[in-house]
């Protein structure tokens, strides 16, 4: 398996990264499900880093992919709210800006802010 091959503190990494080569042969749609693997995997390994950037891919993907507005803003309130929590501020920034085009999309004039514990 790919624990053994690169060991468990690195499998969320090495499956991150992979998966975006992937989407070069298979459609994007099946990079969804691998980032979410990727993502157990980091955390798993308490690589937060990882599993954040698992998380940020597999919602560009989602985006890119013409998911259902809907679903992508639950993911992106999910994801920021575990930014805040870990103090990953990048991500917020980055996702609070993605964030606001997808509530634009959905016709909503909801404002963007930083998610509450």
């Amino acid at each position: 398996s790919l624990l053994d091959k690169v060991g468990a503190e690195s499998a969320g990494e090495v499956i991150c990264f992979a998966t975006q080569v992937k989407i070069f042969v298979e459609p994007i749609q099946a990079a969804l499900e691998i980032h979410d693997n990727g993502y157990a995997a980091s955390m798993a390994a308490g690589d937060v880093f990882s599993a954040m950037v698992n998380k940020l891919l597999k919602t560009s993907c989602m985006y890119v992919a013409g998911v259902k507005l809907h679903i992508l803003r639950d993911d992106h309130e999910k994801m920021m709210r575990l930014a805040k929590e870990n103090n990953h501020l990048i991500f917020l920034v980055q996702m609070k800006q993605v964030q606001r085009d997808v509530l634009r999309l959905i016709g909503s004039d909801e404002e963007v802010t930083i998610p509450e514990e």
